[in-house]
């Protein structure tokens, strides 16, 4: 951690009555503690500062970060907006359901939502769309022996998204092409100038969104086919109130990168997570054995809790999104502190995920705290996907993918007598901001 801090900058300060944390570096702040080693940062901060803290993000300027569990209910509180997430990222999320408060954001969501509801995948044939592509992907992997993890994962929740977007298989080489040129956006400095990473994402968002109004397009021209992108379309089309076509372009890029990174993440720790124990293996096989098939229904998803209790885990000891930005439209009281209206605030999920105050020993991977509760879901059991207003529109799609995959990687591994094997160190290279993830060098045999 000590690496990650800058020596020179030692010095204890306030801002606005509260401790700025120190180490941060010009320029970049304490983005390399961020980005390396966050959860150590925020308990250093806390041990040693308290509760409310500032951190320094760098080009994102300053965010008052808090750990006392009242920060959770910043996500719902009506005096707090998302739009500083606009500003941090306008050039990818401008326009999405993520930046807007309020009625545009009630509208916008409104227009799509059905879409993404149990009901609505489950009639535009989601699951029976998926399995095949899930089940041929971990086919391969069965006959390569031996995978780097996460690139795989991230392959495979490309061809998921695009086949989503109905994209021909010869199409395919392109569009991933353009989408990684698309992430650049999410760290290219400001310097437009032929070559560089922003003329670069913004020439292939502008391909990206050229090519999602010709989906629009033909969607509006065939509107009696199935499948998410034309009940998008034909919900968003039935919606009150005047949309531009604008607002449906950039939540239909938002499901492209939301679908993506995070849900690739969280796959990838699922399957490090069977590799080293195998008690959890032992467990998923016998349930896929029992199923005997993927589920491509939401409907089926309950025959399948073992499956299930590995996604839920996996997502809250590991968080794909580990903080999130907002801003206090007015004075708030959090925790023992008044917070100024204006402040720019950072909600750390990563904290929360893993608090003693709300998991009993959080530091442990334990199936059991799912498979024998007797309550309902809360909203702190799934706050990687938020909560209040912005909850995250694709989260069935999400519990669908997980459950199919975990079933597809059981039932394929165990009919060729293999298992899962963890070949490379957990620990060494994994990240978490923007968003998290293992090393992109893990690798996990089958034997």
């Amino acid at each position: 951690m000590d690496m990650l801090l800058n020596p020179l900058n030692r010095r204890h300060r306030l801002r606005c009555d509260i401790p700025v944390m120190p180490g941060a570096f010009p320029l970049v702040g304490h983005l390399p503690a961020i980005v390396c080693d966050l959860p150590r940062l925020l308990q250093r901060a806390e041990r040693t500062l308290g509760s409310h803290f500032w951190l320094d993000f760098g080009p994102a300027g300053h965010l008052m970060t808090c750990v006392d569990p009242d920060a959770f209910s910043l996500l719902k509180h009506k005096d707090v907006s998302s739009a500083l997430i606009e500003e941090i990222a306008p050039e990818l999320l401008g326009g999405t359901l993520v930046a807007l408060d309020g009625g545009a954001h009630r509208q916008a969501r409104d227009a799509i939502k059905a879409a993404f509801l149990p009901k609505g995948l489950t009639q535009a044939g989601i699951g029976d769309l998926f399995a095949p592509v899930i089940q041929a992907r971990v086919q391969a992997w069965r006959a390569r022996g031996e995978v780097t993890i996460l690139r795989e994962t991230g392959d495979l929740m490309l061809k998921l998204i695009f086949s989503l977007m109905g994209i021909p298989a010869q199409d395919l080489p392109g569009w991933h092409r353009k989408y990684r040129q698309l992430l650049q956006l999410i760290v290219a400095p400001p310097v437009d100038l032929p070559g560089l990473p922003l003329r670069r994402g913004r020439a292939a968002r502008d391909w990206i969104d050229a090519q999602l109004r010709r989906f629009v397009r033909d969607a509006r021209a065939h509107a009696a086919r199935t499948g998410l992108i034309n009940d998008m379309v034909s919900a968003f089309d039935r919606s009150d109130g005047p949309l531009s076509d604008d607002v449906l372009i950039a939540n239909i890029r938002l499901l492209l990168l939301a679908g993506h990174d995070t849900t690739a993440s969280t796959m990838a720790w699922i399957v490090i997570e069977l590799a080293r124990q195998p008690v959890l293996w032992d467990a998923l096989v016998e349930e896929a054995q029992r199923v005997g098939a993927v589920p491509t229904r939401h409907a089926d998803l309950a025959q399948c809790p073992v499956a299930e209790a590995l996604f839920r885990e996996t997502l809250r000891l590991h968080p794909a999104t580990t903080l999130l930005p907002r801003r206090a439209l007015q004075e708030l009281q959090l925790g023992q502190r008044r917070i100024p209206a204006g402040t720019h605030l950072c909600i750390p999920l990563l904290h929360f995920s893993t608090s003693a105050l709300l998991h009993e020993a959080p530091d442990q991977f334990r199936l059991a705290r799912w498979l024998l509760r007797t309550e309902p879901i809360r909203p702190v059991d799934m706050l990687q996907f938020g909560t209040g207003p912005h909850v995250c529109i694709g989260y069935h799609l999400v519990w669908l993918e997980m459950v199919q995959f975990c079933i597809a990687l059981a039932l394929t591994m165990h009919k060729a007598g293999v298992r899962p094997q963890l070949l490379s160190d957990v620990e060494k290279g994994r990240r978490y901001y923007p968003t998290a993830h293992p090393s992109m060098k893990i690798r996990i045999g089958f034997s």
